[in-house]
């Protein structure tokens, strides 16, 4: 990585790779609501950070002040390797409308309802495989041993690619989401081994097509025509990322929790009843996700005078957080009745993947928790978050306590 200096006010310098952001982001979330609500930087050629739910809900729902070609802020705004908009680099999330209506209706019926659902033997089945790994230890580590396997299997398979590449997955994951530092002349060449395997797979799958959502891709007509070949790559590498990341994240955050409330853990345990309550608590108060966007043209939001090509990252967590949003924001309760969290994101670009999302969560969870019952932060152990727009625990060393 490269070297930075420190944020000393994160009002007029925010930086998302900053440590202290990194390891705890919300007491300086809290700050910037009550002094400085959209938080301003020069970093990464300039940006904007709303923090309230007002805000982030506003830019969400406004395609036409804000385009989303770019939703990882970096150095490189226009890079070479990115088709433009509407359709940019990782339909849909990256597409304006209307191009993006039609790049997400061809992602939603893999992802409706009755086909995740389906899903939740083989989920559970994988779920088990890697807890028989790691039974009868008096020490594990729930991030680095357990959350980090169970989405690149769900979506390996979900894509039909070889499950022995799953390391390889989450270098890919790395490199789109933790490396955002580099300069653009070093970051992007690494993009060549990743475009490469994609198109391998793409080859693979043409010559042996499969019920898979790749071959899904490749034989979808829009007006008659076939997919473009940078429509279907792109999908499949936001399917990928996009679906690795985020539910790894939220898994070892769930998990993390439990460690440190064991109060709320016992309850788990003893009322499965309120894991649905659970969920989305976890997804609330956790949320792993920030969003990006671009200004499309100078313009005045909300008294900050923004500029054309200007970054907006979307504080999807800080406004889950908002006291105004919610009540008892800064609380977790494990079964808050109402809670409409914006974890999957707010406007046209809500998240496709929130049924699958939800699904390897609670799975995941309810596996953890049935086989050690009773855990706690391993006395010493260090437990380390990931950088960038998706933040979650990577090692989370536990002390198991009963099983």
């Amino acid at each position: 990585m490269t070297t930075k200096p420190p944020v000393e006010d994160f009002a007029t310098d925010w930086d998302h790779t900053d440590p202290q952001w990194v390891n705890n982001p919300y007491p300086i979330w809290e700050e910037l609501r009550e002094r400085c609500p959209i938080a301003h930087t020069h970093r990464y050629g300039g940006g904007w950070f709303p923090t309230t739910h007002e805000m982030v809900s506003a830019v969400a729902n406004d395609t036409v002040h804000f385009t989303s070609r770019q939703v990882v802020v970096t150095n490189n705004k226009f890079p070479e390797f990115a088709p433009p908009a509407p359709m940019g680099g990782a339909p849909p999330i990256t597409s304006d409308p209307p191009f993006h209506q039609i790049a997400r209706r061809i992602m939603l019926p893999a992802l409706a309802p009755g086909p995740v659902n389906a899903l939740e033997p083989q989920i559970r089945e994988l779920c088990v495989q890697h807890l028989d790994e790691i039974a009868g230890r008096e020490f594990v580590d729930a991030g680095s041993e357990y959350a980090q396997f169970i989405s690149p299997g769900v979506i390996s398979r979900m894509l039909g690619f070889p499950p022995e590449d799953e390391d390889r997955f989450r270098d890919f994951v790395h490199l789109v989401l933790d490396l955002v530092d580099l300069p653009a002349e070093e970051r992007a060449p690494l993009f060549a081994p990743m475009a490469d395997y994609f198109s391998r797979q793409i080859d693979d799958h043409l010559a042996n097509p499969r019920d898979d959502f790749t071959s899904y891709l490749l034989g979808v007509e829009v007006g008659g025509s076939k997919l473009a070949p940078e429509h279907v790559r792109g999908t499949m590498v936001l399917m990928l990322v996009a679906g690795i990341d985020t539910t790894w994240s939220a898994i070892g955050a769930a998990i993390w929790h439990l460690a440190t409330h064991p109060k709320d853990l016992e309850r788990l345990v003893n009322e499965p009843a309120i894991m649905p309550l659970a969920v989305e608590e976890f997804l609330r108060f956790y949320a792993p996700v920030t969003m990006a966007r671009m200004v499309k043209e100078d313009f005045e939001f909300f008294g900050c005078p923004m500029k054309k090509d200007d970054w907006l990252l979307l504080g999807f967590p800080a406004a889950n957080r908002d006291p105004v949003a919610f009540d008892d924001a800064d609380r977790f309760i494990i079964d808050r009745a109402v809670n409409r969290h914006a974890a999957f994101g707010l406007g046209i670009h809500r998240c496709a993947g929130s049924n699958l999302a939800r699904l390897e969560l609670r799975v995941a969870v309810e596996e953890f928790i049935k086989r050690f019952t009773k855990f706690e932060l391993a006395a010493g152990g260090d437990v380390t978050w990931a950088q960038g727009q998706v933040r979650g625990p990577r090692q989370i060393p536990l002390h198991v306590l009963a099983s």
